[in-house]
């Protein structure tokens, strides 16, 4: 099999955590997912100097909310990874950016939900503007919107989107980050 025409290895080994997010062992993805087992993820929310957001359309071979919008990049948090590693290895897997860890800027921290996949969510907000190039079997597009026309269309239309973003779109943290906040 050819992992890239998948969008995700089926190898992947990830921490099991607890309730508390203490590591308390690893499994392989799908039988991660297939038993609702804790584990951690990350999202990065990255908005260009124009103040417009990326969204990912989520390639249609991923195993998770193919086709739908989601946060700029998100992935899981690999078996003895950091989820700052992990946040700078997804941005250069699926959209080719090779970034300092300086130049995200940690804004929230998500407890398990059954919306976030049972994932510890650690987002990240990103500034500027940068070169991409999309890895094809994990990302299908991008979309540029502002904060405010994204956070419209969400209460509008939210079956677009992956539901761990409307989940996380909706926490006060992130609001303000994105200059949502009432």
């Amino acid at each position: 099999m050819i992992y890239a025409e998948v969008g995700q290895h089926p190898d992947e080994t990830f921490d099991i955590v607890d309730s508390q997010d203490r590591v308390i062992g690893s499994a392989l993805r799908g039988e991660i997912h297939r038993r609702g087992l804790l584990h951690r993820a990350i999202h990065i929310f990255w908005l260009r100097n124009d103040g417009s957001m990326c969204l990912q359309r989520r390639s249609f071979a991923k195993d998770n909310c193919p086709g739908l919008l989601s946060s700029s990049c998100a992935g899981h948090v690999d078996s003895g990874e950091d989820y700052l590693t992990a946040a700078l290895r997804e941005m250069h897997e699926e959209l080719g950016i090779r970034l300092p860890s300086s130049a995200l800027t940690e804004i929230d921290y998500a407890p398990h939900h059954p919306d976030l996949g049972n994932e510890f969510v650690r987002s990240y907000l990103l500034k500027g503007d940068f070169a991409v190039l999309l890895a094809e079997f994990e990302v299908d597009s991008l979309l540029w919107r502002s904060p405010r026309e994204v956070d419209a269309w969400i209460a509008n239309l939210d079956s677009s989107f992956a539901k761990p973003f409307v989940h996380l779109m909706a926490r006060s943290a992130i609001r303000s980050a994105l200059g949502l906040a009432a």
